[in-house]
């Protein structure tokens, strides 16, 4: 994963974040579920990425 894609993941889960505090606070829960949302898909995306080094790192062992 390049920079640039962890940056965007990176700038995903904080937009995520902020969106489920904000529904949280004006008792939005589509909001808060938008956010919710997109905090899993940048972490799935953060563990994928994991993933695809650990066994990258297994078979240059």
């Amino acid at each position: 994963m390049s920079f640039t894609e962890k940056t965007k993941n990176k700038a995903q889960e904080l937009s995520g974040l902020a969106k489920e505090r904000i529904g949280q606070a004006t008792d939005n829960e589509r909001l808060r579920a938008e956010g919710a949302t997109e905090q899993s898909t940048a972490r799935a995306r953060k563990a994928g990425e994991q993933a695809g080094r650990d066994v990258k790192d297994a078979f240059n062992k």
